[in-house]
């Protein structure tokens, strides 16, 4: 059974570069624990909701580190449809 481990955090955008640095260090050492592929994706069409929105559900703010981890929001899936 297919399984995925998401995560969303907020990265200022003039930190995406740092963070996309330590990102692909992470992809590396998760493929050696055993991940059997690795993504980051970097928010497209997310816009600001009236109730609920990405944005809204991370607070984003401009902070100094490549991201916030005290606004992440993660979580286990298992793979429903594998189309």
């Amino acid at each position: 059974m297919a399984y995925v481990d998401g995560f969303i955090m907020p990265v200022p955008k003039k930190k995406v570069a740092a963070y996309i640095k330590l990102a692909k260090l992470a992809g590396k050492i998760w493929r050696e624990h055993g991940a059997l592929d690795y993504k980051e994706c970097a928010a497209d069409d997310a816009p600001v909701g009236k109730l609920t929105s990405f944005p809204r559900s991370v607070k984003m703010h401009g902070k100094s580190t490549p991201f916030d981890g005290k606004r992440m929001i993660y979580g286990g899936f298992k793979v429903a449809v594998d189309a």
